[in-house]
């Protein structure tokens, strides 16, 4: 085998992917699994965190602290700004806690055994 085409493979596989815009990705993640929008040293997302994590219901985080296209389909999604914000398939919960994240996942048919 010839080094340089070796050489060039090499530089060609290892090229840095280019990755999608981040509204591109949150919409084709909405449609497969839950939104949770949400930033760090929030309480009420840590709390929303842990229960959805402990009850074993997947979600895709989004910190609109640190991407502003994020918080602009926040914005646009929920009207208002606030974190924890769940999109749940297109049902909006915005600036909740746990105690109104529960009734909620039922009315999405999630069954929680100890809730």
């Amino acid at each position: 085998m010839n080094p340089d085409t070796l050489t060039a493979n090499i530089d060609t596989t290892l090229a840095p992917l280019n990755p999608l815009p981040a509204t591109r990705v949150s919409t084709e993640i909405a449609d497969e699994i839950p939104l949770l929008y949400a930033q760090a040293g929030c309480p009420w997302c840590s709390e929303v965190e842990g229960f959805l994590d402990e009850h074993g219901i997947g979600y895709h985080r989004v910190d609109v602290s640190r991407d502003a296209t994020a918080r602009l389909i926040l914005e646009r999604s929920s009207g208002q700004t606030k974190v924890p914000t769940l999109d749940w398939h297109g049902k909006i919960l915005a600036a909740f806690g746990v105690e109104e994240l529960v009734p909620f996942l039922r009315d999405q048919g999630v069954r929680l055994e100890d809730s």
